[in-house]
């Protein structure tokens, strides 16, 4: 082998099976060797990672950068940049913008955006809406790497589709091969109950809680896993934050319903008590939930209910979260930077180890999505994506330190104690020692290296398009 571009020295590699010391060279835009630093070639650029962990870049399959449309709260220079700074070298980002990402033009025109300004590397969502059932498959050819069906009302209030609608787009999906995701949560019931909180006068920080009952999310998620099996589409459940419905999930996974499911920080580390005193700070969609919500899904991430951590990074102002009442505060918070800092924090602690950590957060994202093993793994012929951390990084999260422009997190104050020090796309170094140190426009759209499992289509005789077609 020639003269390597560069050499990643003295650093421990980390995969979900083992964690070896070896040296990792690269060349362009990929991994090319990784062994023994003695028999590495002579490299232009060294990184000496000794005492650090070598990972792979985190996959963070939920955020909103809210562009187009919403650019005040965030952007994809800042939303991506947090990313870099946070150990996250993908994101699949997320369709209720303004316009929605529901029509070829919407796609292309957030293509655009991202490809001038992104840090890393991207997927984008199209919208599965009950109106544009007929425009999926050309979105996907436009460029859309997943799609997100909104069942319950959240950020942008695009309304859910009706069942019939849902069950024609899982059917076209299903023969595209490619995931849909789903927010998992019962409109009407949500609609109702915050209607009747409403009129008897609740405005206090459980009353969001109490109009988005665990049975909301445990009918929704029955129905989306009914959906998918008898469709054949592959489904994602987006931030699970109740213990309700895990058994709903088990049960598809053991009769081969190929579904994925995503749960966040905030549910792992945070529940009802915290919001007591947060106010609108911790209002989220689905809600943090009691006590217990919180032990369940750890357990259901060490035996493979869930399936990974994302973020549902979702960026307000500092004003719209501090509202006067709880119906008025928006929903979400920034998140795409911290969650890997807070994690390594619960590794530290003893609640899972580093390997989990890079299965949950990188490779099991990357299987999903169909990007193993271009992307989620250190191997040779992957791409360059790669984080160095430091397990003994002790910092304490302040809001004013957050590279999105929404500066208020229900982390503020939080103490941390590990954390990445480098991230590298393709490559190429984007952030290192807390500051973002790449350009804009390096990163890059997944899909044309998206490498899904063959669709699998079921009761394609019972299909909206085969009903239609079929003449007596």
């Amino acid at each position: 082998m020639n003269k390597i571009d560069i050499l990643i020295r003295g650093g421990k590699v980390v995969s979900p099976e083992s964690t070896v010391e070896a040296a990792i060279a690269i060349v362009g835009e990929r991994i090319v060797a990784i062994g023994d630093e003695a028999l590495m070639p002579p490299a232009a650029q060294v990184i000496d990672a000794t005492g650090k962990y070598v990972i792979p870049g985190a996959i963070d399959s939920h955020v909103h950068f809210r562009t187009p449309g919403y650019e005040y709260k965030e952007d994809w220079h800042t939303g991506t940049g947090a990313a870099a700074l946070g150990g996250v070298t993908t994101v699949f980002e997320m369709p209720n913008t303004n316009p929605p990402t529901g029509t070829v033009a919407a796609m292309e025109q957030k293509i655009g955006i991202a490809s001038r300004d992104a840090h890393v590397d991207f997927g984008i969502y199209g919208l599965l809406a009950e109106n544009n059932i007929d425009q999926l498959a050309d979105l996907a050819a436009a460029g859309a790497a997943s799609f997100k069906c909104f069942m319950g009302n959240t950020f942008g209030n695009l309304p859910a589709p009706t069942d019939g609608a849902m069950l024609e787009g899982f059917e076209i999906l299903a023969r595209l091969g490619l995931r849909c995701t789903v927010h998992a949560e019962n409109a009407s019931i949500m609609a109702r109950r915050q209607g009747k909180l409403e009129a008897a006068g609740r405005v206090d920080p459980l009353a969001h809680l109490a109009a988005r009952p665990a049975i909301a999310a445990m009918e929704a998620v029955s129905r989306a896993t009914l959906f998918a099996e008898w469709t054949g589409a592959r489904l994602h459940i987006a931030h699970k934050s109740s213990r309700d419905g895990l058994y709903f999930v088990r049960d598809a996974k053991r009769r081969g319903v190929d579904v994925t499911v995503e749960t966040c920080p905030q549910y792992l580390l945070l529940t009802s008590e915290q919001m007591k005193t947060m106010h609108g700070l911790a209002k989220v969609n689905p809600p943090i939930r009691e006590p217990g919500h919180d032990v369940a899904l750890w357990e259901a991430l060490h035996d493979g209910t869930v399936d990974m951590i994302a973020t549902d990074h979702a960026p307000h102002t500092i004003e719209e979260k501090r509202r006067d009442t709880i119906w008025n505060c928006e929903c979400g918070f920034p998140g795409v930077q911290t969650q890997m800092p807070l994690m390594l924090t619960q590794v530290n602690a003893g609640r899972m180890t580093l390997n989990d950590y890079v299965r949950w957060a990188c490779v099991n994202p990357a299987r999903a999505w169909g990007l193993y093993p271009h992307k989620g793994v250190l191997q040779v012929g992957a791409d360059a994506d790669i984080v160095l951390v430091d397990m003994a990084l002790e910092r304490d999260i302040r809001d004013e330190s957050l590279f999105s422009k929404s500066k208020i997190s229900p982390w503020h104050g939080w103490r941390t104690t590990a954390g990445p020090v480098l991230t590298m796309v393709r490559g190429r170094v984007v952030a290192k020692d807390g500051a973002l140190v790449g350009d804009r426009g390096w990163g890059r759209s997944v899909k044309a290296t998206q490498q899904m499992a063959p669709a699998a289509p079921r009761n394609l005789e019972h299909t909206t398009e085969s009903i239609t077609a079929w003449r007596p």
